[in-house]
């Protein structure tokens, strides 16, 4: 290691812009105040950005060079660089504590990137939400949560419109035309918004945590490994018992209708693929080390995620089954998969998102 006369490191040295004579410790950023976690008073660092090194104004053998003058925050003299945002959302803006503003090193977002803004938070419930709706034609946005409620919110103005206490955990919510279908333990709740139909749809056995849609069937994945199908009754307008699919081992999570084929992901970190035609596993998938907590088609290809840390592209060879043909290795773990079509000027594109945490959601989008 290159040292100094004083037992320091050079290079570090160097790399802060400190001469090789300089030995205050003053010309070091404090890196508890980089975190905005310093509470020394006085501190012995600096809680400033160091200058830029000095720029060449002259000929290439240096005779003439101008030094940018100490300045903080990334602030030269009278011009002013983009503060460098850290790939983390700021703990101090969460909490709506953070003095900084547009300074702060930190997101003051959810989003990284341009093109994405944060129009609102829609406050109220206590836990987790598990599931949103947007019914066709509707101007109303649903929410399901681990608190036992579904909330009503105005998509104009972002304001709560009604809470309906369900009496148990949401694990699931979608929309399908105008119903919402609501997962619960034991039951799923279906709702009609234009007819104000209110239907319980009983058979699941525990928590029901994946809901689909497909070849008219209505699909629940099931605490105890079980896929219940009910049948859309249009003279009933109403949803009649049509199968049970058995063949995980714990409880389904994931579910998704793609080619006349519905897919499922367990706990038992397996894929199974069933035809909508006979309601029969025709392949298991089993690449997977842990929980398959997403399931997304997209085009030819099936796309899963897993606790494994791992997204798998799945496409399908000359025999029809399904094999990995990419593999991408993620940081964090994956929770969910959801792809968003737009068309702008008859030119099409998409977006996949991935959510990985709470704070921190991935926006991937292909031509």
């Amino acid at each position: 290691m290159d040292l100094d006369a004083h037992g320091g490191n050079k290079r570090v040295f160097q790399r802060l812009g400190v001469g090789p004579s300089t030995t205050d410790t003053k010309q070091k950023v404090c890196f508890h105040w980089r975190a905005g976690k310093c509470n020394r008073f006085p501190c012995p660092f600096l809680h400033r950005e160091l200058p830029l090194p000095p720029q060449t104004t002259g000929p290439a053998n240096g005779t003439t060079t101008k030094r940018f003058a100490n300045s903080s925050w990334g602030r030269v003299g009278n011009n002013s660089r983009p503060v460098r945002k850290m790939e983390k959302v700021c703990t101090y803006w969460v909490g709506g504590k953070c003095g900084y503003g547009e300074k702060c090193k930190f997101l003051h977002s959810w989003f990284l990137g341009e093109g994405f803004s944060l129009l609102t938070q829609l406050e109220g419930h206590q836990k987790v939400v598990s599931g949103i709706a947007l019914p066709s034609g509707s101007d109303k946005l649903y929410s399901g949560s681990q608190d036992e409620t579904v909330r009503v919110w105005d998509c104009a103005s972002g304001q709560c419109m009604g809470v309906v206490n369900l009496g148990g955990e949401v694990g699931c919510m979608i929309n399908e035309g105008p119903w919402i279908f609501v997962g619960l333990p034991n039951i799923v709740k279906a709702w009609n918004t234009q007819t104000n139909a209110d239907l319980s749809l009983s058979g699941p056995v525990g928590q029901v945590y994946a809901i689909a849609v497909g070849n008219d069937l209505l699909l629940a994945g099931t605490q105890d490994g079980s896929i219940l199908a009910w049948k859309f009754n249009a003279a009933t307008n109403g949803f009649d018992p049509a199968a049970s699919l058995k063949s995980h081992n714990l409880a389904v999570v994931s579910l998704v209708v793609g080619a006349n084929r519905l897919y499922s992901g367990s706990m038992d970190n397996s894929i199974r693929v069933w035809s909508l035609e006979t309601l029969q596993c025709i392949q298991t998938l089993t690449e997977h080390t842990s929980v398959v907590m997403s399931l997304l088609c997209w085009d030819q290809f099936l796309l899963s995620c897993s606790l494994d840390k791992t997204i798998k592209v799945w496409v399908a060879t000359e025999s029809g089954n399904l094999e990995v043909t990419f593999t991408h290795n993620e940081e964090h773990v994956c929770y969910f998969l959801q792809i968003w079509f737009s068309c702008v000027m008859h030119t099409g594109f998409c977006i996949l998102i991935m959510i990985k945490s709470k704070s921190k959601v991935d926006f991937w989008s292909c031509p």
